[in-house]
């Protein structure tokens, strides 16, 4: 608090300090145009005799620069006070220019007042000079101060307080992830690594749309993992961003897999763009509850509004059916005909015929026993839950 109050004190003053810089540019232009100011008809009696006193007692008006001076004076120590910004286009060369400009629009400009023109003519020259001059030199003054503070504090803006010191140390093994970083710390810029030594803990990458998440941190996630033999399992939300950065990769990375792997592409927007897959072959199921479980993935998605009312019978009921035609074509023939249009088809029989079916198996007999229950007391609206 005491700080923002010091630079809150020093604000008004360079205010002040500017205030009174424009203020004797006034009265100069007051002073030496008084005759065409009067014609103006500006006349201001009360400044008239308060100048008058000055140059009675100062001397103020004595010589056309004194006034000009004081104002310069003034004007620079306002400068003092501008704070430090990054600013890459002011040069020298620039505040040079514009110090010399303002320099001698501001000082040279008294024989303006003794052209043979007309008094309102060397009036308006007089003063477009001298304000332009003004100008030039608060612009020079403002770069210089800002350029100055810049070159000759050590840390004009924080730099070296808000940054600390970072892993510089690439730490590998079979499973590390190593994604290169670039800090600044100790006055200059630092080459580092962000090491994930143990990826299956799991990692999250958090960021705004266009952070760069995939540039940074997912395409070197793809791209790693590949070296090292991993292999991926993609969701290509931007289909076909990431597919295409992995399967490059792939193609030229191939030293580290004993057996290369196939590279598959399911896209279920496009299946032309797409391989075929089986989301119930038998080789993933070893009991009835890995046949529940691809049943229930399958069914929410099919209806989204069920996974607002999971636990209702005729949420669940589906589900455990669809469940029991799943694992009986699993371990029918071998899982021959364990596919998801057989399993559409064989649900679309009739009743007569897929109960006695599927009851004709131990495994399933307690598992469909509520819809032989039902289907043998008559209750028929009751089973009408294909999905």
């Amino acid at each position: 608090m005491q700080q923002e109050d010091d630079l809150r004190g020093l604000a008004k003053t360079m205010d002040f300090m500017r205030a009174l810089s424009i203020l004797f540019v006034v009265i100069n232009i007051y002073w030496f145009c008084y005759g065409q100011i009067r014609e103006w008809g500006i006349n201001i009696g009360v400044v008239d005799r308060i100048l008058l006193n000055f140059d009675r007692t100062a001397g103020l008006f004595r010589n056309i620069l004194w006034t000009k001076l004081f104002a310069v004076v003034f004007l620079a120590l306002s400068c003092l006070g501008t704070k430090g910004v990054k600013e890459e286009k002011i040069t020298w060369r620039k505040i040079t220019a514009s110090l010399a400009t303002g320099g001698v629009l501001f000082f040279f400009n008294w024989w303006l007042l003794d052209l043979p023109l007309t008094a309102m003519a060397n009036a308006a020259f007089y003063i477009l000079t001298l304000s332009a001059g003004y100008i030039c030199l608060l612009m020079g003054g403002v770069w210089m101060s800002r350029l100055l503070k810049n070159n000759l504090m050590d840390d004009p803006f924080n730099n070296e307080n808000e940054s600390f010191q970072q892993e510089t140390r690439l730490i590998e093994n079979e499973y590390s992830i190593n994604l290169p970083t670039k800090f600044y710390y100790n006055k200059q810029w630092n080459n580092g690594f962000a090491n994930v030594v143990n990826p299956q803990r799991a990692c999250i990458c958090m960021g705004s749309p266009g952070s760069g998440k995939s540039y940074c941190v997912v395409n070197q996630f793809i791209k790693q993992q590949i070296e090292k033999g991993y292999t991926q399992y993609i969701y290509d939300y931007k289909f076909p961003d990431l597919s295409e950065i992995a399967y490059n990769h792939l193609l030229n990375h191939q030293k580290g897999y004993k057996k290369i792997p196939t590279f598959y592409v399911i896209n279920f927007d496009d299946p032309r763009r797409s391989h075929r897959c089986n989301p119930i072959h038998p080789d993933f199921m070893t009991d009835i509850s890995d046949a529940y479980e691809s049943a229930y993935t399958i069914m929410l998605n099919l209806n989204r509004s069920w996974v607002q009312k999971q636990g209702d019978f005729f949420v669940e009921s589906p589900i455990i059916l669809f469940a029991a035609v799943i694992w009986f074509l699993r371990i029918y023939d071998n899982g021959r005909y364990c596919t998801f249009p057989h399993a559409i088809e064989f649900l679309n029989k009739r009743y007569e015929d897929i109960f006695p079916i599927l009851t004709s198996y131990p495994e399933l007999e307690n598992y469909l026993s509520p819809f032989m229950d039902a289907w043998l007391g008559g209750a028929q609206d009751q089973l009408q839950v294909r999905p």
